[in-house]
């Protein structure tokens, strides 16, 4: 049985031959990663940014070094490539990272070509895989890691594109500055919709970054944006308590929403701290948007933010709605809030 080894950092671990088994990495070890997606990982907060968790997120840059030193994207690392070696900076732990993210200038998929350096003779003992760099990198650690690697779809150039805010050459990261890292809104529908908190909705770069021109303020408190003007904001003043009610403005929520999408404006929803009164707003929108259940829809903005948890009263209110947009009750609220 051939075996092929490969380095990362000062270790060498061995795997089976990647050319005879090419189906294993496509679709088990490695996996695709939108922008989006990574850009929501980079705006998990728990108190703090959960950038500042050391086994959270490993973000790792295969381009070269004066690509690199140009710039990439915040907290990333470098990978040296030495004689076809991989070598990781010997800090990284790759078998305790929640997110382990490759990316390199613009791999789009996942698909390896097998390609044969021999002289036609049939054999396989030269097979190579001509694939991005990304995927070589993920290829040779994803043995080490616990969860799939993560390849970044369209790598630095579709990202950087996209989020040009979250391009640095900052190359070392102290953990007081990574405690004061201030987090984005986290994206809900890509390039469209945005949840955050007050804090966010009262920053001036982020609109400008972020394009924002609507706000849908879920809260008692007055931002400075868009104040007076009912065509841009919507302002819902409803209590953070058991008391509240949300359900009389929701077909008002999904209609303002609807037309701003239609304008092609981009929408921030937020409240106080982005994680119960805005969580129950963009969960009914999404809800009447796509006809689709509670339980679904508590998945998908779970997945962008995993922080959100709506209380009690508004996922009961919630659940009325569904039964509204789809005609009947179809979530277990008790299962899937649990």
């Amino acid at each position: 049985m051939d075996w092929r080894r490969f380095a990362t950092g000062n270790h060498w671990v061995e795997s089976r031959d990647a050319a005879k088994h090419p189906m294993m990495y496509r679709l088990t070890d490695l996996v695709l990663c939108e922008p989006m997606e990574l850009y929501n990982i980079l705006n998990q907060v728990t108190k703090l940014s959960r950038l500042t968790e050391p086994n959270y997120l490993c973000l790792l840059d295969v381009r070269s070094k004066q690509e690199y030193d140009e710039s990439h994207v915040i907290t990333a690392r470098r990978v040296k490539k030495v004689a076809n070696e991989y070598l990781i900076p010997e800090s990284v732990d790759l078998e305790c990272v929640k997110y382990c993210v490759v990316y390199d200038s613009n791999t789009s998929c996942l698909n390896l070509i097998l390609k044969d350096d021999s002289d036609n003779s049939g054999s396989s003992r030269n097979d190579q895989f001509a694939g991005g760099t990304a995927i070589g990198c993920g290829k040779a650690i994803a043995h080490l890691t616990r969860y799939p690697v993560k390849i970044l779809r369209g790598g630095y150039e579709s990202f950087s594109a996209k989020y040009h805010f979250f391009r640095t050459q900052k190359i070392i990261w102290m953990p007081q500055e990574l405690d004061e890292f201030q987090a984005y809104p986290v994206e809900i529908v890509p390039g469209r919709i945005y949840l955050g908190d007050f804090r966010q909705a009262c920053d001036p770069k982020i609109q400008k970054d972020l394009k924002i021109k609507a706000h849908v303020n879920v809260s008692m408190e007055t931002g400075p944006f868009f104040a007076g003007d009912a065509d841009k904001l919507l302002h819902i003043q409803i209590e953070d308590s058991l008391e509240a009610f949300i359900s009389p403005f929701l077909r008002h929520l999904c209609h303002f929403i609807d037309i701003h999408l239609d304008l092609g404006s981009v929408i921030l929803i937020f409240s106080t701290l982005g994680i119960s009164r805005s969580c129950a707003a963009i969960l009914a929108y999404l809800m009447h948007r796509n006809e689709q259940t509670l339980k679904k829809s508590w998945e998908y903005v779970k997945k962008c933010k995993n922080s959100v948890r709506p209380n009690q009263a508004l996922v009961a209110e919630l659940s009325q709605w569904e039964a509204i947009v789809l005609g009947g009750l179809v979530t277990d609220t008790t299962v899937a809030f649990s």
